[in-house]
């Protein structure tokens, strides 16, 4: 398993997982259209690594340029990040989001067969478990979704599982991520959203920089510890490393699924404060109502990923937010 693709790679997660795949001796080729991401993130990858990550501009519906790729690299195993991602908008454009993720993933998967490459590590989500009924979260939870977005994610789930069922070689591993967060040590890649940021950290991020005048936190009524929706927040490194987890212990030919997050959860305010801690500045914000397909609080429990992939998150909120500072000076310098 030495010859990775990346599809989505120039992405927040794709790029934080190149880096750590090649610093790990792999090959890794990111296949992306740039539709929120940016070239400059393959520089950034290269002078991170001192290694050199391919890059190729392509859809993932074009079938065409994915057989291509394919062609020219002999992949060993694909890693499926490309889709769209925002709550919001695939509640407006629900049929670009199942034509590009559900429909992308398909012509992907028709192009991993015609070149007889049976292991793919899918990038879900913790959507998939729409309102859970206990907490922590568990990957036997009964499943269901409140938004278009996590509708997607969960139907690509079920094609890979009936994928795996029907081809006996075929390896699928489903990671269901909670809440990335953070940046690279260097600062020189993480999350850098193309318009207006659709996660809480990003939204912070642009408020220091001065880029927004406040956070609107939706709803301080909830049932949690200060009456602010509470969040199961990874750092994007731990949530690579499972990937590169993903590759390396997951053999056996069927469907696997594993809860990436770290088991405790934030709250939206917990999480001001210690942006605010790792800043020195206030946060200004103001509260406005629920959101819509909002849920009170979502947090994992992840020991089936730490017994069967040797793999758990250990960087703590306060690593999280002092990452994302750095990132931003970074980008000023």
């Amino acid at each position: 398993m030495k010859n990775i693709l990346l599809t989505g790679g120039t992405g927040y997660i794709g790029s934080h997982t190149a880096v750590e795949l090649l610093e790990k001796g792999y090959s890794v080729v990111a296949y992306d259209n740039l539709c929120n991401s940016s070239k400059d993130v393959v520089d950034a990858v290269n002078k991170i690594t001192g290694k050199k990550l391919e890059f190729i501009k392509g859809d993932i519906l074009d079938f065409d340029a994915l057989d291509k790729a394919f062609s020219k690299h002999k992949f060993d195993a694909v890693i499926h990040f490309a889709g769209l991602k925002a709550v919001g908008e695939s509640v407006e454009k629900p049929l670009e989001y199942y034509e590009n993720n559900v429909g992308g993933t398909i012509q992907l998967l028709k192009v991993m067969k015609k070149h007889n490459v049976s292991k793919i590590v899918f990038s879900s989500s913790a959507t998939v478990y729409g309102s859970p009924k206990s907490l922590p979260i568990f990957e036997d939870f009964e499943l269901g979704t409140t938004n278009p977005y996590g509708e997607t994610k969960l139907m690509i789930e079920h094609i890979l599982q009936d994928y795996a069922g029907a081809d006996k070689n075929f390896t699928a591993v489903i990671l269901r991520y909670f809440n990335p967060i953070g940046a690279h040590s260097s600062g020189l890649i993480g999350e850098d959203p193309n318009g207006i940021p659709n996660n809480l950290a990003p939204y912070i991020a642009q408020v220091i920089e001065g880029k927004r005048e406040h956070l609107n936190v939706f709803g301080n009524d909830y049932p949690t510890i200060d009456g602010t929706g509470v969040r199961d927040y990874i750092h994007v490194v731990d949530l690579a490393l499972g990937h590169v987890a993903a590759i390396e212990n997951v053999t056996t030919p069927s469907s696997h699924i594993y809860n990436l997050g770290t088991g405790n959860g934030t709250s939206v305010f917990q999480l001001v404060g210690a942006f605010e801690k790792a800043c020195g500045k206030k946060v200004p914000y103001k509260v406005a109502s629920r959101r819509q397909g909002d849920i009170a609080a979502c947090y994992a429990n992840a020991d089936k990923a730490k017994i069967e992939l040797n793999w758990q998150a250990t960087r703590s909120v306060d690593e999280m937010c002092g990452s994302i500072i750095n990132f931003i000076d970074a980008k000023k310098n």
